[in-house]
């Protein structure tokens, strides 16, 4: 059977955690960021976890 290939889009995209959580950025932090509080756009920077559900689908494409 042959190897699977890491899919690039994804691997580009997250990143595993030490603790084998996938890690994501934030969407809405690109443009139109006048009419958005600074506090908001603050919080926008901080990379965050990805849901459980996903989670198990993308460290696949990921790790292949």
């Amino acid at each position: 059977m042959p190897k699977r290939k890491t899919h690039r889009g994804a691997a580009k995209r997250f990143k595993l955690s030490a603790k084998g959580k996938v890690i994501r950025r934030c969407s809405m932090h690109s443009h139109i960021l006048t009419k958005k509080t600074t506090k908001r756009k603050r919080n926008l920077r901080k990379a965050t976890t990805v849901k459980a559900g996903f989670a198990d689908t993308l460290r696949e494409m990921i790790h292949s």
